[in-house]
């Protein structure tokens, strides 16, 4: 079944910091962390929580000691002065928009206005908003209740920041008619009217609608009335197992859009599950397709491809065009360092890739016998290549399987931050584009015993750089599950819109170099070509920062086709000559 998965779905800016500030203090602190209510309507993020040692209150008088975090949604500025009276640690992690319309109602309700508020009484957002209106603010839901107001002489209208946009202008109005000479301000945030015009877009290219998020989400309820406007079945679901498999089989295209505070994790697995659900309408070739790209991306095979393809595709570099085992010997290591190490961590795995722990836990047995194989495979090609190889992939190998194995005894941990190479800030991208730099980049060199020299150089730092910002790009799209289980990525340590203009920078630099090698020696003119390579992943980040494309297996397979393209090259290359 096809899936067209909305551009703005899941987390919002505000529940997105809401998340990281929670997560980075689990991370640093050892004093118990509390949220001062649920810090966002989803339970299973609150389960999720839960298992890190967060834990959610609704009195302060319930605890003595530790941290405790502001919601997303914001509290009352009596309850804040409750808060700052305790022996908590207090981490404000309020939606900046949501604080934005605190201010507008503090300020205005000390020049005398009385504000009206357009939203749901009982919501967490409403109930701190009117503490800043000194419990004077008026909340209606409806244009209809704008006549049940009193003659009031000044007045301000805001929204809460999950109203419906249209709703709103219909309240606008009514407030217009009323009280003329009222103030009123647009507080709807953008993410909640991008999601809902959206859905109106949407609706004219799918043939009903899946939204995902908690049931006491209040701006996931409205996305589900929104998209129940247009007419089309709308289902509404909080995990996947909720799914109505029989009902969904009808539809052609479905269109998924996911509530503020739905998981990345989540709404993966929602996808993936409605992808897999054979429509009635969808014909076998596609489905025979989509299958094959989703088990070759699963079982670690489409990677290995990938790495088959960038040691063949630096064959006309170092001259063995027609040899094999360069290749092959990439294809058996990388595979099995990565099936391995899945395995190893499995923590972050879950959240990353949930569905890969599914199909790791149905095809173990396939996936401990080939890795096997491909580990005596990379030995055997790698002794016959020579001792200095073997000894290389040895080390290697042994180095990979440490990289997530706790090395280092607890009793040392009160003085020894990292227990994992793993733990290392910014190790795991690093790693991964090292390991590939060796093995491809450096082996087929050291088998000619030609490492000194330019090209060799030149080997290693398009590989390094070519699956540095290759993996680089999927620690962008694992951000929350690293989060979760403590990993610090170059996203985490730097935030993402630096990592992909560092990412942008790395990618133009090395196609620019490339392209000059190629001017200053003739001899190394395919690395001219090679540098399409690069540039396919810069298409890559932009089409990420664009939302043109969601993270999914297409996208994932458009990027490791940027490191097979390398190999296509060089067989058009090599074919020419």
């Amino acid at each position: 079944m096809r899936v067209k998965l909305a551009r703005h779905a899941g987390f919002c800016m505000g529940v997105r910091r809401a998340m990281e500030i929670v997560l980075a203090e689990a991370n640093r602190n050892k004093l118990p962390i509390y949220t001062y209510g649920p810090i966002i309507h989803n339970n299973e993020v609150l389960k999720l929580l839960e298992s890190r040692g967060v834990k959610v209150i609704n009195d302060i008088e319930e605890v003595k000691e530790g941290t405790l975090v502001i919601r997303a949604h914001g509290i009352s500025p009596q309850k804040r002065a409750q808060l700052k009276a305790t022996n908590l640690k207090i981490v404000d992690a309020t939606c900046p928009r949501v604080a934005k319309v605190q201010s507008i109602i503090k300020y205005h309700t000390r020049k005398g206005y009385t504000p009206i508020i357009a939203g749901e009484e009982n919501h967490p957002e409403v109930i701190g908003l009117v503490g800043y209106s000194d419990n004077k603010a008026y909340v209606i839901r409806s244009p209809s209740d704008v006549k049940e107001l009193p003659h009031l002489d000044k007045v301000i209208l805001a929204a809460q920041t999950t109203q419906d946009w249209a709703l709103y202008q219909e309240i606008k109005s009514a407030v217009k008619e009323r009280f003329p000479e009222a103030l009123i301000f647009d507080t709807i945030c953008d993410a909640t009217v991008s999601r809902q015009k959206e859905l109106e877009e949407l609706s004219k290219e799918v043939d009903g609608f899946v939204v995902v998020g908690g049931y006491h989400s209040g701006n996931t309820k409205r996305l589900v009335q929104v998209a129940g406007k247009s007419g089309l079945p709308v289902f509404h679901v909080d995990t996947p197992d909720k799914l109505d498999r029989s009902a969904l089989s009808s539809l052609n295209v479905v269109g998924v859009t996911a509530g503020a505070s739905t998981p990345n994790w989540l709404i993966k697995e929602v996808v993936r599950e409605i992808e897999g659900i054979k429509s009635i309408r969808e014909k076998r070739f596609f489905i025979f397709i989509k299958n094959l790209l989703k088990y070759l991306f699963l079982s670690n095979i489409l990677v290995a491809i990938g790495a088959f393809s960038l040691s063949y595709g630096l064959t006309p570099v170092h001259g063995m065009i027609w040899d094999w085992k360069n290749p092959l010997l990439s294809f058996f290591y990388i595979y099995a360092m990565h099936v391995i190490n899945r395995y190893l961590d499995r923590a972050s795995t879950t959240y990353n890739e949930p569905e890969m722990i599914k199909f790791y836990k149905n095809h173990s047995l396939f996936l401990a016998i080939t890795s096997l194989g491909a580990i005596i495979g990379s030995y055997y090609l790698a002794y016959s290549m020579g001792k200095g190889v073997f000894l290389l992939i040895a080390i290697l190998t042994l180095i990979g399987i440490l990289y997530s194995i706790s090395i280092v005894p607890k009793r040392f941990l009160s003085w020894l931050r990292y227990r994992k190479i793993k733990d290392i800030p910014g190790s795991k991208t690093f790693s991964i584009a090292f390991a590939w730099s060796i093995v491809i980049g450096v082996i087929p060199w050291l088998r000619q015993n030609a490492l000194i020299g330019l090209f060799p150089l030149i080997s290693f730092i398009f590989v390094f750089a070519l699956i540095y910002i290759r993996s680089a790009i999927f620690d962008i799209f694992h951000m929350q599950g690293d989060l979760i289980v403590g990993s610090e990525t170059l996203p985490i340590i730097i935030g993402e819109k630096r990592a992909l203009s560092v990412l942008k920078i790395l990618s133009i630099g090395t196609t620019l170099f490339l392209i000059l090698i190629a001017c200053l020696y003739p001899e190394g003119g395919f690395f001219g070509i090679l540098s399409l390579c690069p540039l396919s992943l810069l298409i890559c980040i932009t089409v990420y920062e664009k939302r043109w494309l969601r993270p999914g297996i297409r996208f994932e397979a458009m990027i490791e086709g940027s490191v097979i393209l390398s190999g296509l090259l060089a067989l058009i290359w090599n074919l020419s000559k």
